[in-house]
């Protein structure tokens, strides 16, 4: 019988050295990008909102991000008038934190300086409960809720199996169940959030002015303007045109290069 090396033959020892580098540099990354975060505290704090614009800047270069990154991004992009900026920053932040009071308050505030009043179509009460409820939580916290009742369901179903007295028996058989419904549907929660991420896609107007065609070209008709802040969601695409939806239901074809989606 053969026995086997103590020691790492080529192909693992080049792996491991791979394994070392990359663990390496996203150390150095990441406290990078947390000197750059404190930098830019440091120059919000003093007033210098550009250079705070730069230094959170630099740490999406890094490649991280946070709700609290785009929360501070937004702060100072809205200090120095930028609209298109810090709506699109404070959008970003509510994507990752839906229900941040002062996200949304902020957000309201920036929205506020936009030139474009578009009135979202009426909801029925049965879509803002559902809406409501699904902006309780991320993907990921549906998906985190959904494992933890589900061991609580396992859990529940094991005690009711080996208990003996009823009121034991009611009362695990009541959580078995319980746990098993809200889990289906922290279950469902999370599918819904999960398409709705892949298949919406909102955007910010970033042009000062933007002109809206009927059809994806210059020499078609012009729908109507949007400005600079103006959120839409984007439908398809054709070279350089998307076409766009905005909250009032209107629709209309504009250039690329005046929207940036999130």
């Amino acid at each position: 019988m053969r026995s086997k090396s103590l020691f790492f033959g080529k192909k693992e020892l080049k792996t491991a050295v791979i394994l070392t580098f990359c663990l390496f540099f996203n150390f150095i990354y990441s406290q990078t990008g947390t000197q750059y975060f404190k930098q830019g505290n440091t120059a919000y704090a003093a007033g210098n909102y550009q250079q705070a614009v730069d230094f959170y800047t630099k740490v999406l270069g890094t490649g991280q991000e946070s709700a609290t990154l785009y929360y501070n991004l937004g702060n100072a992009n809205y200090k120095l008038n930028k609209i298109a900026p810090s709506v699109y920053n404070y959008e970003r932040a509510l994507r990752l934190k839906p229900n941040d009071t002062d996200i949304k308050n902020n957000l309201v505030f920036a929205q506020n300086m936009t030139i474009d009043a578009i009135t979202p179509l009426p909801q029925n009460t049965f879509t803002k409960w559902y809406n409501a409820i699904l902006n309780l939580l991320t993907i990921d916290g549906w998906a985190t809720l959904t494992v933890v009742l589900i061991l609580l369901f396992m859990g529940s179903f094991i005690a009711y199996r080996f208990v003996y007295t009823t009121t034991q028996k009611r009362l695990f058989f009541t959580t078995t169940f319980v746990t098993l419904v809200f889990g289906l549907s922290a279950l469902f929660f999370a599918f819904k959030s999960q398409m709705r991420m892949e298949n919406d896609r909102p955007a910010i107007v970033f042009s000062p002015t933007a002109e809206v065609r009927d059809e994806p070209k210059l020499s078609s008709n012009e729908a109507f303007v949007l400005h600079e802040g103006t959120k839409v969601l984007i439908l398809s695409d054709n070279e350089e045109w998307q076409e766009i939806r905005l909250a009032d239901g209107k629709e209309g074809w504009i250039p690329k290069t005046d929207v940036k989606e999130f």
